[in-house]
């Protein structure tokens, strides 16, 4: 590899450190020294930087839904353009590994609205460690994966809703720490979506207790940030306490109308934990609108059985009958405990070409022009769609981002769904628009700080040996760009454009983005948990 230079250009470290000016070197993909400007005089290719620009280190998206993406299309224009060059995949307590055959038919279809469910794809992975050697086979950004609880919970006791067996608990305790051994980084749970919504406090405490004993973090996707939000988190909390665990509360929000403003008290929370020892840690994106599966308002009993069984449910009139209750009158667990609003529910994606009609309507606007009950609607999308349909949710206050956003603890993650044909933009958007809007436009953090809510603080939390800052020795995981003229370009309209103000990206000292434009070469690897040493390598 060439040696590279930057000269004499503003250095924002990841620290949160004011930003100096100086020269940088890299060498064999590290940071090989940095200086005073002049200070470096090796033989080196120069790089030309805009003026006015900024060197930091890349991006660390702390919740990523790339898990097929980063396979598909390893050239991952959406992230990279973003300046991120490292992703934390396995969220929300499903994903493709560890797995086997029957518990790979079920995840593929469950999750169809997150990754896509392509035919004639190679899954023929089994453990975790083989899906990190297939992702070292080449992608564009770096990979770290947590172990997904919904996806142990499959494997050991099914799709039913029911409590695990001790001799469960043991088997799932035992395939979650062969998989900590192979290099996963932690635990994510989705406590909204079947199976994992099944596990009681206990059997996530056993789950914990391993984690705890390898160093990783246990990252939920709580079981309500609606009307039992508080409660949710409590319990989230609690297991820290209780298991020693680190705990980092992924897209952590307070989010529908009975939480409009709460944002403080759930930081009360937190703090209070923080104060009497616990590890925790949050991210958030900064937009109002959340996103997820349609089939995700179900109640969590019509899921039970697996998506087959769901959409049987649909058919029988009692059990229609019934979701119709949760969802309009009684609340339902899998809409965080409030009756769906169908005029917040906004179709992002299909499945079905024939629906495509619906992608960027309302289920309330669909209804409206049809002349029938909105959760007639859902039900047909539902149906026709196998579960696969996407939505956004327009249910978020800002006063509530704000806050969370400025919490000690506090990292991004976009959280962002690259299927459909118009996804949530913070899948093109989410960091140039922190820098932008609440940096720039708003003042709510400052640049240095912002840089390391992004930057240093995720490396932290992931126990990057060699991330996240700008050091000689570490990893040349990079991104240039302009303070005055970074923007997130992605709207709700037309979600997939990219961000403007970036210049160059650096993933282990090669260029993914060079003045702009995706190079196509792939340098990322899977980041693995070194569990004897406690460290991501």
């Amino acid at each position: 590899m060439t040696d590279l230079l930057f000269r004499d250009i503003d250095i924002v470290d990841g620290t949160g450190a004011p930003r100096r000016r100086g020269d940088l070197l890299i060498r064999d993909g590290r940071i090989a020294a940095t200086g005073a400007p002049g200070s470096i005089t090796a033989p080196a290719r120069v790089v030309e930087t805009a003026p006015g620009a900024v060197l930091a280190p890349g991006f660390i998206d702390m919740h990523a839904h790339s898990d097929l993406y980063l396979l598909t299309h390893p050239d991952h224009v959406p992230k990279i353009t973003q300046g991120v060059t490292t992703e934390v995949i396995g969220q929300d307590g499903l994903s493709y590994a560890p797995i086997d055959d029957a518990a790979l038919a079920v995840v593929r279809k469950q999750i169809a609205g997150w990754n896509g469910n392509p035919a004639d794809f190679d899954f023929s992975w089994r453990t975790v460690g083989e899906y990190l050697d297939r992702l070292d086979q080449g992608i564009t950004p770096n990979a770290a994966y947590l172990v997904p609880q919904g996806t142990l919970r499959l494997l050991v006791v099914g799709s039913e809703q029911r409590a695990a067996t001790p001799a469960e608990i043991d088997r799932m305790c035992a395939l979650l720490a062969r998989s900590l051994d192979e290099g996963g980084v932690g635990m994510s749970s989705g406590l909204t979506y079947t199976p994992g919504m099944y596990a009681d406090t206990g059997e996530l405490a056993a789950l914990c207790a391993v984690v705890a004993r390898y160093g990783g973090f246990y990252a939920p996707h709580t079981r309500s940030y609606g009307a039992g939000a508080l409660a949710a988190y409590a319990e989230m909390i609690g297991l820290a306490e209780s298991t020693g665990c680190a705990l980092h509360l992924t897209h952590a929000t307070m989010n529908f109308g009975v939480n409009r403003g709460r944002a403080p008290e759930f930081l009360d929370m937190v703090a209070r934990a923080r104060t009497e020892g616990a590890d925790i840690t949050l991210d958030t994106y900064p937009y109002l609108p959340g996103s997820t599966t349609l089939s995700a308002l179900l109640p969590s009993w019509a899921m039970s059985g697996g998506p087959d069984a769901a959409l049987a449910r649909l058919d029988d009139p009692a059990a229609r009958a019934a979701i119709v209750a949760d969802v309009n009158v009684n609340g339902s667990d899998g809409c965080h405990g409030v009756t769906v609003e169908w005029e917040t529910i906004q179709i992002s994606g299909v499945a079905t070409e024939e629906l495509s009609g619906c992608v960027g309507r309302t289920v309330a606007e669909i209804a409206a022009d049809e002349g029938r009950p909105p959760v007639e609607v859902f039900f047909e999308l539902l149906r026709r769609d196998q579960l696969a349909t996407t939505i956004l949710q327009h249910v978020g206050h800002e006063e509530n981002v704000r806050a969370i956003m400025v919490d000690p603890g506090h990292m991004g993650g976009s959280d962002g769904l690259l299927v459909g044909a118009r996804p949530h933009p913070r899948a093109w958007g989410t960091f140039p628009r922190y820098l932008s809007r609440y940096v720039r436009e708003l003042g709510v953090l400052e640049l240095e700080d912002c840089v390391h809510h992004l930057t240093g603080r995720p490396a932290a939390r992931l126990r990057l040996a060699d991330r996240g800052l700008i050091r000689p020795g570490y990893a040349a995981d990079l991104v240039v760009f302009d303070p005055a003229a970074i923007h997130d370009t992605a709207t709700f309209e037309q979600p997939c454009r990219q961000a403007r103000g970036i210049q160059h990206v650096l993933v282990n000292g090669a260029f993914a983005l060079a003045d702009g434009s995706a190079t196509g070469v792939r340098a990322g690897r899977a980041l693995r948990m070194d569990a004897t040493r406690k460290e991501t390598r």
